[in-house]
């Protein structure tokens, strides 16, 4: 059988109450998605970290070749002054983490907000607890959904909601306010023409993430929400080294969206280094909730994705995304052990039964 490069995302041994030795015991689990997070958005990513990142992680018996996320400084989705400088820091960490075996970077070009959720504790019929979208409690002020998200992270930091950028939310919106999806696609440009001759000399490959949803929220443009916004990213710098993290959750909620299709599209022209497999249930008015990676419990057909990657021969890194909290877990909303390790668990069985019957 052909195993899928199958990851799970790792916050580190400080701030994360799963542990390594969790991970390596997911039949089929073979990757960490791992990141620093102590380093602050824009300065370079030391080696002497870096290191221990990967030591930390081999020693326990797993890989880290894949990078979730690096995230980029404001300054350079604006386009402000200073943007050359915060770049010639991200070239500067492609560099260093080329030096340890990385093979993929996910990022996003999301102004100030990475993915939004109105409750990160939406429960489902069966008690489990998911997070969740609905757009009219979005429409208030900013600060309304930053204190929703703080206060029911259970006491977790969680990814694109750092406090110490947050906190200045309103000088934020202010530095955006005369970013539109022109000006914000131009920014994307520059900074990728800027960083992928790197990337190719040291052979790590970029993956942009959609939006999350995949909708304008707060006024704030966003550029990477269906099958045409990446065809015009991909035609920003023609290269195997500027790619997708094909989430299927995210381009997934919009209905309009044929995940399938995309990913047969973009798989089979080797333009998906990185695939977060995650569902969802539409409820009225376009609203979602997450739900578990089982097609039957939701509104994406996990199926038919995987024989898309299988049918144009995916060959990059997998996991599972966002997980339903179950049998008591009390952790980061989204992101604990056991509902992810069952949804491994699914997509691993998808995968060897399409293999088997294409025998």
């Amino acid at each position: 059988m052909t195993m899928l490069n199958m990851g799970f995302r790792w916050y580190g041994s400080q701030d994360d109450p799963i542990k390594l030795r969790d991970i390596r015991q997911i039949p089929g689990t073979t990757q960490v998605v791992g990141a620093l997070f102590d380093v602050p958005v824009g300065e370079v990513w030391p080696k002497a970290k870096i290191a221990n990142l990967k030591n930390d992680i081999e020693a326990a018996g797993l890989k880290l070749e894949v990078i979730e996320s690096v995230n980029i400084h404001d300054d350079i989705k604006i386009g402000a002054a200073d943007r050359d400088l915060y770049i010639e820091n991200y070239k500067q960490t492609i560099k260093n983490l080329a030096e340890y075996g990385i093979k993929v970077i996910c990022y996003n070009f999301m102004p100030i907000f990475d993915w939004v959720r109105t409750n990160l504790a939406y429960q489902l019929a069966d008690g489990s607890t998911v997070l969740a979208f609905e757009h009219k409690l979005v429409e208030g002020e900013p600060e309304d959904i930053l204190k929703s998200m703080e206060e029911n992270s259970n006491g977790y930091i969680l990814p694109g909601w750092e406090p110490e950028r947050l906190s200045h939310v309103k000088k934020l919106f202010e530095a955006y306010r005369n970013v539109d999806e022109k000006s914000l696609l131009a920014n994307l440009e520059y900074f990728l023409r800027a960083i992928l001759p790197t990337c190719e000399e040291v052979g790590i490959k970029m993956a942009i993430h959609p939006d999350d949803p995949p909708r304008s929220l707060f006024g704030l443009p966003r550029i990477v929400k269906n099958r045409a916004d990446m065809l015009r990213i991909e035609q920003m710098y023609d290269s195997p080294y500027n790619g997708f993290t094909l989430c299927t959750g995210s381009l997934g909620e919009n209905p309009e969206n044929d995940v399938p299709a995309i990913i047969r599209e973009f798989v089979s022209r080797a333009k998906v280094p990185f695939v977060h497999a995650r569902n969802i249930k539409f409820m009225a008015n376009g609203d979602f909730h997450e739900s578990s990676h089982f097609s039957d419990e939701s509104s994406l057909d996990m199926y038919e994705i995987m024989k898309a990657l299988y049918d144009n021969e995916f060959d990059g890194y997998i996991r599972p995304d966002h997980g339903r909290m179950i049998w008591g877990e009390n952790g980061r909303p989204g992101y604990g052990l056991y509902d992810r390790a069952l949804g491994i668990a699914y997509l691993n069985g998808l995968w060897e039964a399409i293999e088997k019957n294409n025998i």
